[in-house]
């Protein structure tokens, strides 16, 4: 670039101020005004350099030397970055373009996700977390938000970008994600879903309907009992057994959504994207307790961006779709035909490397949807560790098998851990195998958070600081890795030209 030729910013002088070598990003250069500004990296530092003078300049927190001021690329200084290049800040997807969720536990990720969405139409959402995954990892909102938002700028990616609070159930951790900065609301109700209705026979449902407020049971009966609605040819009648059990199941549910949406979503200080998520059940969302759903939001005035069902088969996390494809064709065609009449797109959780259905899902949804991946990228991070540092990745492997236990308790898989190889039968060179294999990819997939903030008897990390440094130190392979994986995701589904 002709900033960049005319050595405003010099690589020398940076590494004479800091000490070490320097990498400068020269996408990220930019000018303002009378300022240049360029993002650069020391091992694991990254670090926003502003050359010249005018209000970015006087803004940002940093030390100065001449007309050469060396930022840290905190929350602050993001925040200035933001007010100034508005496509660092994270937005709502209002024109609806087809999205995916690309959850990076990690902070390291964002780069190789633009190398693979850069020249699609997708509105990716490149800071989503849970506050499961945010304390698994010892990270907040703000951090999420911080480290997209600088490697927006890094890979000077000007296409819009969201950030979400995945799965969130409670009001005070919703008010937190809203006060960082999200754009994206994910709403998750499952606490108050009655699981165990599914499987109550007809007597001991009617018993349990029987409790519930006579007035509330008029009032859905006179709504919906022996209704029959038709959608997209196809035709589903209320009838009384069912009601009863979805008005079981999710009135309470309902309620909570409700008082969210009306506290948080429908008159906000800007624009949301709100995720209706009941996929967190033990036995699918049939297509009538769908309907049911959304007569119900519709009524409330509850406008929802996307919903997320509990779709037929097996959505493991890291590992492929288990389950008949007929099926699950037939089951998606329902639910999709649900959402076209309602106005909504669908959501598709635990979207991670589910390969079999992609081509279902861009057959099936003629219009947008949502896809969300999280932990394939810490995966593609621990090949990474096993291409180029065979010794982290055995001690990494070893102590996600010891605590493989433990971290069961946080997902549902059906890992064989007796199925994997063992450590000692496989050379240093084929240990990126495990990766290709099921089970190893679910033991080390549910265990990240162990893996990173586990300590030994001292207090520090067993893996952390090798691991992030590793990461930094081999950052463009990981982008190259990253590219191709979730290339993979993006092309099947329809979402890359």
């Amino acid at each position: 670039m002709e900033l960049y030729e005319e050595k405003l910013i010099v690589a020398e002088n940076l590494e004479k101020r800091l000490g070490k070598s320097v990498t400068i990003y020269e996408q990220s250069l930019t000018s303002l005004g009378k300022c240049t500004l360029v993002l650069v990296r020391t091992g694991r530092e990254k670090y926003l350099v502003a050359k010249g003078s005018g209000p970015v300049f006087d803004e940002l927190q940093g030390t100065t030397e001449g007309s050469c001021k060396i930022c840290p690329a905190n929350h602050a200084n993001r925040l200035v970055l933001n007010s100034y290049l508005p496509y660092t800040k994270p937005h709502a997807n209002i024109s609806k373009r087809p999205s995916i969720g690309l959850g990076d536990r990690l902070g390291e990720a964002t780069s190789g996700h633009i190398q693979a969405l850069r020249t699609t139409e997708v509105f990716p959402i490149f800071a989503q977390q849970s506050v499961r995954e945010l304390t698994l990892t010892g990270r907040t909102f703000e951090d999420v938000i911080d480290k997209a938002a600088y490697a927006v700028f890094q890979e000077g990616y000007t296409s819009g970008y969201g950030a979400d609070g995945d799965h969130l159930k409670k009001r005070e951790d919703i008010e937190k994600a809203l006060q960082a900065g999200v754009t994206m609301i994910t709403l998750d109700s499952s606490d108050l879903i009655d699981n165990t209705i599914f499987t109550m026979n007809s007597q001991d449902v009617d018993a349990k309907y029987a409790q519930v407020d006579a007035q509330l049971r008029l009032s859905y009966e006179a709504k919906y009992l022996e209704q029959v609605y038709t959608i997209a040819d196809q035709t589903y009648t209320l009838d009384a057994e069912h009601l009863k059990r979805d008005i079981l199941i999710y009135h309470r549910a309902l309620d909570f959504i409700q008082s969210i949406y009306e506290q948080f979503i429908a008159t906000p200080i800007r624009p949301l994207d709100f995720e209706v998520s009941i996929d967190e059940t033990d036995t699918p969302t049939d297509a009538k307790s769908h309907l049911f759903i959304a007569l119900e939001l519709k009524r409330r005035k509850v406008a929802v961006s996307t919903l997320a069902p509990r779709f037929i088969g097996e959505f493991q996390k890291g590992i492929d779709y288990r389950g008949d494809l007929e099926s699950f064709e037939h089951d998606l065609l329902a639910h999709v035909g649900i959402a076209d009449q309602f106005g909504y797109r669908l959501s598709v959780h635990s979207g991670s490397d589910k390969f079999s259905i992609f081509p279902i899902l861009k057959k099936c949804i003629k219009g947008s949807f949502h896809v969300k991946t999280a932990g394939t990228n810490w995966l593609e991070a621990m090949r990474l560790v096993a291409l180029k540092d065979p010794s982290l990745y055995r001690k990494m492997h070893q102590h996600a098998l010891s605590r493989f236990s433990d971290a069961r308790a946080f997902y549902h898989v059906t890992t064989d851990v007796s199925a994997i190889k063992a450590l000692k039968e496989t050379e240093g060179a084929d240990l990126v195998h495990y990766l290709d294999d099921d089970n190893a990819r679910q033991l080390l997939h549910i265990t990240y958070g162990f893996l990173l903030e586990d300590t030994d008897g001292d207090g520090n990390t067993l893996f952390k600081d090798a691991f992030f440094t590793l990461l930094a130190k081999e950052e463009r392979l990981y982008a190259q890795l990253l590219e191709k994986h979730i290339g993979k995701h993006l092309a099947l589904l329809g979402f890359a030209s």
